[in-house]
């Protein structure tokens, strides 16, 4: 008997859910999450002392803020922010996009706000 397997698929996905700044797991790859997020308007400065983190753009326009610059990204198109990078995520409008990250990554890295979202909530 041949097993049948399904892709994620990913707008089935984003359709489950309406809430911003909330990464959804979708799936894991050893001991790296695959999240999907809708966020809109400005997020916290933060950082990730341990880890990178890759951000992808399937919908919309981001832009990445640091100290020093920023970094526009539109769809199709991903940026990885080196560990210990302050940054600050800012969407215009509604942007859908996947973060890459370890497991355990809390979102808004040592800062805690209204934005610090649960971890590990699979969708």
């Amino acid at each position: 008997m041949t097993k049948t397997y399904d892709p994620i698929r990913l707008d089935e996905k984003f359709a489950l859910f309406s809430d911003q700044w909330q990464p959804r797991v979708v799936a894991e790859m050893n001991d790296y999450q695959f999240k999907i997020v809708r966020i809109e308007g400005d997020f916290v400065w933060h950082q990730h002392a341990d880890t990178d983190e890759t951000f992808i753009v399937l919908d919309g326009v981001l832009r990445i803020d640091f100290r020093d610059g920023a970094v526009t990204i539109g769809p199709g198109e991903m940026f990885v922010v080196p560990k210990g990078k302050e940054h600050k995520p800012y969407a215009e409008r509604e942007v859908k996009m996947m973060l890459i990250e370890p497991r355990g990554v809390k979102n808004t890295g040592e800062f805690e706000s209204e934005l610090t979202a649960r971890n590990d909530v699979w969708i």
